[in-house]
């Protein structure tokens, strides 16, 4: 657990410097519908903070009370969690995609005692999972019932008198709750203290900073979900620190090109789905064997590849991060190619997501980079990452034992991956401990390599490597959003089968004779985070697709072919 010594300032301390001098900055710009924005500057956006800090207050809470946010990304919810902060209190935030029952779970588990109903898709669905008598406060992009529900925010601000000074909290003092996705089994409560979010805050900041350069405009897009620690960390935390970041909101999904353009970013971070989505659309506009061509012409190439960076909202990015989960190389290769510089980090909940990076020198596809300033990192005898960062977190909530486990005696945590480290320090992660499976043929099967190379398909969106117990692993895709509704289609399955076969033979000569997949299953349906197969960062809930697919497992094994259509 970490023990090194509180940054000084704290990011709150930042908060306020920014308010007395940064005051008519524009902070945050929040779309409300139909091409409209509103910006808020840092004087307003902290008056707003301070008012509903003043009126949580006068609520009567214990000091270190747990208020809950439930909220897609927006400006009030950066607002919220300021309010939260100053009152004394300590943020749990919820995944605006989370069922009624997760969202009981973790309102219940947390002992929250008010909730932010933010800007949400399924309200109605969600509704039922709020305890009986839970005191709930509406954003202004709140669904309309929510607003009709409860009492608003624009209400309780314009009522309230904002809290004075600097309200200051201490080092150890529990500023959020993160609760995992979920990837197997109970969603956990990650405890982040002032001092850790402090850290990732102030060294995301600094490194931020030093790749897009002195003078340029600091602009990204807040997409990826902030009860996430990656979003949380990389972009609110980072933009409360350096108070130099312009903030912008996605309105919706079918807006999201057109909110690309209108932030024009010049930090984005992404998850390697999304990566491969943008890809994906890139080809269904050009064969990727013309875009090759293209893009090795010397003079033309550039422009071609400028092009396409504009079309996908990107021409102005200075520095394109990818996390949360593998980055197939091949991808990383073709973005660079499109004058795009993209690299490839690594971190978890456990650490605010701050612990390596790829940058500069240190940017080799496959390599997740080196640790952060401050970071330290090692091997165990079996190969488990180990880490040492300075925005470790405080534990797991209410489960001492857990914790315990969880961290050497020495303070780095066991991250259930496994890696190697060159000589330089670039981390190489080679799969997770807990994925690892045997075949009938006794050796142990590492996933995420084999997915890695799947995932680089241009005709596959994502991938599952399975097969516990059989005589060889097999491999399920589902295929890119764009072929999708040509599954039916008899001479498009023989165009599918003829490439994916290549593809398999292509892996079963890269890889250990134990790993060589028996056959590539096209799924019937994709993976999302509405069907429950996919977290709400995107990261496959393997579990759960294993357990829909076991019925027709025998007879994928027994079919004649290497490709089979679920």
């Amino acid at each position: 657990m970490n023990t090194s010594a509180p940054p000084s300032p704290s990011i709150l301390d930042r908060v306020y410097d920014h308010e007395a001098n940064r005051a008519s900055q524009t902070y945050l710009t929040q779309p409300t519908g139909g091409g409209q924005v509103v910006d808020y500057t840092w004087a307003q956006a902290m008056d707003q903070s301070r008012r509903m800090a003043a009126h949580l207050q006068s609520r009567g809470l214990a000091p270190g009370s747990r208020v809950a946010i439930l909220s897609k990304n927006c400006a009030h919810f950066f607002m919220a969690e300021l309010s939260i902060w100053m009152a004394g209190y300590t943020t749990v935030a919820i995944f605006p995609t989370e069922t009624a029952d997760t969202i009981r779970y973790v309102l219940t588990h947390s002992e929250a005692s008010l909730l932010f109903v933010g800007k949400l898709d399924t309200w109605e669905h969600q509704k039922p999972g709020v305890p009986q008598g839970l005191p709930c406060i509406a954003f202004p992009l709140a669904p309309d019932s929510a607003r009709k529900d409860f009492e608003t925010w624009d209400t309780i601000v314009a009522r309230t008198q904002p809290v004075a000074g600097k309200p200051a909290r201490k080092p150890d003092d529990l500023a959020m709750l993160i609760y995992t996705s979920g990837s197997t089994g109970t969603p956990k409560g990650v405890m982040q203290s002032f001092r850790a979010i402090s850290a990732a805050g102030k060294g995301f900041a600094e490194f931020t900073r030093r790749q897009i350069g002195p003078g340029v405009d600091a602009r990204v897009l807040s997409y990826l979900p902030l009860a996430h620690s990656f979003e949380r960390s990389c972009v609110e935390a980072s933009s409360l620190w350096s108070g130099d970041m312009h903030v912008f909101f996605a309105e919706a999904l079918d807006t999201f090109v057109q909110d690309l353009q209108r932030a024009r970013p010049t930090l984005f971070i992404s998850v390697p789905r999304l990566y491969v989505k943008f890809q994906q659309g890139v080809f269904a506009k050009m064969p990727p064997a013309k875009l090759d061509r293209l893009l090795s012409i010397p003079i033309l190439g550039k422009l071609v590849g400028k092009k396409v960076r504009k079309g996908l909202g990107l021409d102005h990015v200075m520095f394109a991060g990818s996390g949360s989960a593998p980055l197939p190389p091949d991808l990383i290769r073709w973005y660079r190619r499109l004058g795009l510089k993209l690299y490839e980090g690594y971190g978890m909940t456990e650490d605010n997501s701050y612990s390596h990076t790829s940058w500069g020198q240190f940017s080799e596809p496959g390599y997740v980079g080196v640790p952060m300033e401050g970071v330290q990192v090692r091997l165990s005898p079996d190969g488990e990452v180990l880490i040492k960062s300075p925005a470790a977190c405080a534990g797991y909530y209410k489960q001492p034992e857990l914790t315990k486990e969880s961290f050497t005696d020495d303070g780095y945590f066991r991250t259930g991956d496994l890696g190697e480290r060159r000589a330089d320090g670039m981390l190489k992660i080679t799969g997770r401990a807990k994925e690892l499976f045997k075949t009938a043929k006794g050796k142990y099967v590492a996933p995420a390599p084999i997915e890695n190379r799947i995932n680089a398909h241009p005709m596959i969106e994502m991938s599952m490597v399975s097969g516990v117990g059989q005589p060889s692993a097999y491999a399920m895709v589902v295929l890119a959003e764009h072929l999708r509704p040509r599954q039916s289609d008899a001479a498009f399955r023989a165009e599918v089968e003829a490439e994916l076969s290549a593809l398999l033979n292509q892996i079963n000569q890269e890889v250990a004779d134990y790993e060589q997949l028996r056959m590539i299953v096209v799924a019937g349906e994709p993976w999302s985070i509405e069907n429950g197969l996919l977290t709400p960062t995107m990261k496959i809930r393997r579990a759960r697709i294993e357990g829909a697919v076991e019925p027709q497992v025998g007879r994928w094994y027994s079919a004649r072919g290497t490709v089979i259509w679920s």
